[in-house]
């Protein structure tokens, strides 16, 4: 593979800016940032910054396409395409709850897609079937059901084929018992779409749950005798993904949660996005119910969010503009915060010796001027 290096841009590794510096890159990996271009090295100019891929936990479409309605390698390379050019290296294609023999599908798929070495697709993301109906937001209630020992046998098998799994589920369709089976054996667990309380949601992170879905959306909200969910996610060592777009979240809430959240676990971006992402259509259809796109959003006929249409680089820039954070932290949020939530920041979401090329080169208004997967430029 060729080695280059990039020079004149100001370069974020994900921890530190560097400035004067240059980005090696060998072999599709990154070899070093350094002041001085080791002797044949092909330099080239570059301007503005350059910054980690994003990383995106919950990608449900793209491209005109969902994972639900056509599960196979091809959507997938759709999918991750259509993200590319907002930052995007790496996501986990999202099926919304859906029937077991769709599920099975699109773990085929995913598993065929890392065989194809797909760009950009880092793994799977199954939103359900295993949700509670009174948090079901825009999930089909009809195929919202318990988790049953089929179905952890088929996840379990899933993460063989596909090593980097996340599953949401709902402490009312889900033991902590099979969180436990299921964490043990290297699926991240999330738990979302759930009126659970505070202390069984406790129960379920000291199982093995380790993150929340789309933070305060579709769960038990923070009250004042009855934590729930929120409370759950904001007083643990769980990450948390948020819908960044003003919609799912008001402002204030998210500056609240931000200062609430202390770590170690994080509150990282995701997008939640769908079939719109990279395309002009203003509606499209989910488990045979009619999306409605307009003023920014996504919903269902009868106003209910339906995921979201949100782009990585926009969330980003809604956190450092509308919401105060300094830039480098918003990158963080999208980068290396969720590849640490998969346990996966020695490949990705930042830029250090080894990892995988995948960087973005942002201009001053913080748009996408350039996109690397892997050391191969794929847009811009």
């Amino acid at each position: 593979m060729t080695s280059f290096a990039l020079s004149g841009a100001r370069i974020f590794d994900g921890h530190d800016w560097h400035d004067g510096k240059s980005l090696v890159i060998r072999d599709g990996k990154v070899d070093s940032i350094t002041a001085t271009v080791p002797a044949g090295i092909e330099v080239r100019k570059s301007s503005g910054m350059l910054v980690p891929g994003f990383v995106d936990l919950q990608v449900n479409g793209g491209g005109g396409l969902m994972i639900n309605d056509k599960p196979d390698a091809d959507t997938i390379r759709t999918i991750c395409a259509a993200h590319a050019p907002f930052g995007t290296t790496s996501l986990l294609v999202t099926l919304i709850t859906d029937t077991p023999e769709q599920t099975k599908k699109t773990i085929a798929a995913g598993a065929e897609a890392l065989r194809q070495g797909v760009p950009g697709f880092l793994g799977l993301h199954l939103e359900g079937p295993h949700l509670s109906v009174a948090r079901k937001g825009a999930h089909d209630p009809k195929l919202i059901r318990p988790m049953l020992d089929a179905d952890q046998a088929v996840i379990l098998e899933a993460r063989q084929k596909v090593p980097a799994l996340l599953v949401t589920v709902a402490p009312e369709s889900v033991a902590p018992e099979q969180i436990k089976a299921l964490a043990n054996a290297g699926v991240v667990v999330s738990l979302g779409h759930t009126d659970t309380s505070y202390a069984t949601a406790i129960t379920c992170i000291e199982s093995g749950a380790s993150m929340a879905t789309h933070l305060f959306n579709a769960m038990s909200q923070l009250g004042n005798r009855e934590p729930g969910m929120v409370g759950a996610a904001l007083d643990s060592n769980i990450n948390a993904g948020l819908i960044a777009d003003g919609i799912h979240v008001d402002p204030a809430t998210i500056g609240v949660a931000l200062r609430a959240k202390s770590g170690p676990g994080r509150i990282f971006l995701v997008t939640d996005a769908m079939a719109t992402i990279g395309t002009d259509m203003t509606s499209f259809e989910l488990n045979g119910r009619t999306i409605y796109r307009a003023n920014g959003s996504l919903r269902l006929a009868d106003g209910t969010l339906a995921g979201a249409d949100l782009d990585m680089i926009s969330a980003v820039r809604f956190m450092h503009r509308e919401i105060g954070l300094d830039l480098g932290d918003a990158i963080r949020m999208a980068s290396l915060y969720p590849a640490e939530a998969m346990g996966v920041a020695d490949c990705v979401g930042r830029l250090g010796s080894g990892t995988r090329a995948d960087f973005a080169q942002l201009g001053d208004d913080l748009d996408v001027t350039g996109v690397w997967i892997g050391g191969q430029k794929v847009a811009g």
